[in-house]
């Protein structure tokens, strides 16, 4: 069943919620943790408010059809102005784009927003769009599905994702790249060429963003200089036109 994380109710088909299930659980789920019993009740069956619901951590919906899609864990989430949207299903949204062979979006720090989404995308062998016209494809499709409170930061066009040997997308080292932080521990990465690829890429947008941020102060200063030259030149016409003849 699909349960409000908030308040315990039951969700209609279509909209996002925990995934839980009731008891008795099937033959061969956790029954316990090593000499905790305790730990394990609360730990997963005390995080539905008001209902005795085994909660499986994980964000899902289910369709008109009755199938069950889940969308992600609900610790792997990006907190957008008290907004959690989870990265599988930025991803997955991204994805859908027929262009795009893989994504990953991560949680870069914001001071207005707490986070904000950064996404990065791998584009398919032969596309011949340039990768500004696949931002603006990408970003129109995460407003449409997502809505705008899931606006990207920042979209970024890249060769490859940093993955593990068993295949895994390390976001970690991602989230550290858009943060500017230490990337710890890389010795189970496949090929360290792609975080040197998301680097150049982060840091050739961030130039970017400071060369409009000059730009823009620079036309504020020649717009209030010119504004303020028009203010002394019509005070001055206002002097003569009332000054005695």
């Amino acid at each position: 069943m699909i349960v409000d994380p908030a308040t315990g109710e039951d969700l209609p088909r279509g909209q996002k919620g925990v995934m839980a299930c009731e008891l008795p659980l099937p033959p061969g789920c956790l029954s316990t943790i090593w000499q905790n019993d305790q730990l394990f009740a609360m730990h997963y069956f005390q995080q539905i408010p008001g209902r005795h619901l085994y909660s499986t951590f994980d964000y899902a919906e289910q369709d008109e059809d009755g199938y069950y899609f889940i969308l992600g864990r609900t610790d792997d989430v990006i907190n957008v102005a008290g907004h959690r949207i989870g990265t599988r299903e930025v991803e997955e949204t991204i994805n859908s784009h027929s262009d795009i062979a893989e994504s990953a979006a991560v949680g870069g720090y914001d001071e207005i927003k707490g986070q904000v989404i950064h996404c990065f995308a791998v584009v398919r062998q032969g596309v011949a769009k340039g990768d500004q016209e696949l931002k603006k494809e990408i970003l129109q499709i995460i407003l449409r599905h997502l809505g705008a409170i899931a606006r990207p930061a920042a979209i970024h066009i890249v060769k490859s994702l940093p993955r593990t040997r068993s295949g895994k997308i390390v976001r970690r080292a991602i989230q550290a790249v858009v943060e500017g932080k230490n990337l710890g521990d890389l010795s189970t990465l496949e090929d360290y060429t792609a975080i040197e690829g998301l680097k150049s890429v982060v840091a050739e947008s961030n130039l970017q963003e400071l060369r409009n941020e000059v730009r823009n102060r620079a036309f504020a200063i020649w717009l209030g200089r010119i504004q303020g030259g028009r203010k002394l030149l019509w005070g001055c016409i206002v002097r003569l036109v009332h000054s005695p003849q």
